[in-house]
């Protein structure tokens, strides 16, 4: 598996997510300037997180002119997996690739603390890998604007397909809102496009790739991807 992590002026976790991709799980992963196009001869796409042009705007409003989403969009058209991590999720929000916004979290403030993620489905690519017995992952936060709203319709249209993949939940995985960090519609943390093929979370896997830093349950979410 050959993993491609793009690379905007302000992305801060494409070493995080390359220390988690090869040194600890061993795949092939390499960085990709953000005005390359050619992205053909990798198997998945990681849009890591951090503050792209300085989230000036909107978080991820300036980078999805980035001459590497055309390319993206060609990708993932062609059913091949994109993951999109915190400023990622927030790239491909904006760019169209995925429903909704993120916009500022309800509190106005920025959290960087451990969430729990209900794992809602394990049907999906992205989670496939992750333990039958096993509900709910423990993966942190670190964002502004990580509150996901979509209307009405949206969030049906997410609920009925199957397409919101993590909730925002306590350790043993009640959903409500006193586990909400960021006010989210439906406590939502990650989703997928309607294909199952692109996704987004707010949550930092690569930084739950390891015991030493608290977790290593990330680690699931890219052996899923990977398909081992």
């Amino acid at each position: 598996m050959k993993f491609g992590i793009i690379v905007f002026p302000g992305t801060w976790s494409d070493k995080d997510t390359y220390n988690a991709l090869s040194r600890v799980l061993g795949y092939e992963s390499s960085y990709i300037w953000h005005t390359e196009r050619d992205i053909d001869s990798y198997d998945c796409i990681v849009l890591p997180g951090g503050f792209s042009y300085g989230d000036y705007l909107r978080c991820g409003a300036i980078a999805k002119f980035s001459p590497i989403m055309e390319s993206i969009k060609t990708f993932s058209a062609k059913g091949k997996p994109v993951i999109g991590i915190c400023n990622g999720f927030q790239i491909l929000c904006e760019a169209g690739i995925l429903p909704g916004i993120l916009v500022r979290n309800d509190h106005l403030e920025f959290r960087c603390q451990w969430t729990n993620l209900y794992v809602q489905t394990k049907s999906s690519i992205f989670s496939r890998k992750i333990p039958k017995n096993k509900k709910v992952l423990n993966i942190p936060i670190s964002h502004g604007e990580g509150n996901y709203r979509i209307d009405r319709d949206g969030l049906k249209h997410l609920e009925d397909n199957n397409q919101i993949i993590f909730r925002y939940a306590s350790a043993n995985g009640t959903i409500n809102s006193k586990y909400n960090p960021n006010g989210s519609v439906d406590n939502i943390a990650g989703i997928t496009n309607t294909k199952g093929n692109v996704m987004g979370m707010m949550p930092h896997p690569e930084k739950a790739s390891e015991t030493l830093l608290g977790s290593d349950d990330g680690n699931t979410i890219f052996r899923s991807v990977a398909g081992g």
